[in-house]
């Protein structure tokens, strides 16, 4: 049995928006764990709307409390869609900012505890542009640009040595990813598609690493 805190810092994808169960994909990962018998303490700290720019200005912040030294202790990091999106005519965050926020992000994180690191999944490009709710910004996400921003995180994640799971490229050509977003918003997958995530994650080799006995 391993007995792990862990938390998980990103988004709306990583909250898991849209899930009828309000588990996202962090939960429906970490209940498969429990039901195998592991102690795991599951922290989401996705925050709808958020680039990396906001993510940075906290992570340690929030995750500090909730997993004190104490205690065996990991990150999960989980961003970029947001940074893409094209707002009053430009992307959110620069692109090269992006990168920067994402690699002083990591790297803090890899000297403090295990860290593991998901990449951006595609969204459907039939329902953009996207708007919250009324009075909500207007933005439009393209898959272009967050395959591009994938790309650019999996070079540095290996330049650093840090695990990252491409969840782009698989899910661009699973038809179930595609399906998911019939009841979706375009951006968010319901509960099917959070569903997806978590089987990619849990059969990941540098995950299972975390519970060698399951």
């Amino acid at each position: 049995m391993t007995t792990m805190r862990i938390c998980f810092v990103g988004d709306s994808l990583t909250n898991g928006t849209g899930d009828a169960a309000f588990l996202g994909w962090p939960g429906r990962l970490c209940r498969r764990e429990v039901q195998a018998g592991n102690d795991i303490t599951c922290y989401n700290l996705g925050i709808r709307a958020e680039t990396t720019e906001m993510i940075r200005a906290r992570w340690r912040a929030e995750c500090e409390p909730r997993l004190p030294e104490v205690f065996p202790g990991a990150l999960v990091f989980a961003f970029g869609t947001n940074d893409t999106a094209v707002e009053d005519g430009a992307p959110r965050v620069a692109f090269d900012r992006s990168l920067e926020n994402a690699r002083s992000m990591i790297a803090e994180a890899m000297d403090w505890k295990p860290t593991l690191w998901i990449g951006p999944p595609p969204i459907d490009e039939s329902r953009q542009p996207f708007q919250a709710g009324p009075g909500a910004p207007v933005r439009d996400f393209q898959n272009a640009r967050i395959a591009e921003m994938s790309d650019a995180f999996a070079e540095i994640a290996a330049e650093m040595g840090v695990p990252y799971l491409d969840l782009f490229t698989p899910l661009s050509a699973d038809s179930d990813w595609g399906q998911s977003f019939a009841a979706g918003d375009g951006v968010h997958p319901p509960d099917n598609g959070y569903a997806i995530i978590a089987e990619r994650v849990a059969g990941w080799d540098y995950w299972r690493s975390w519970f060698p006995g399951a």
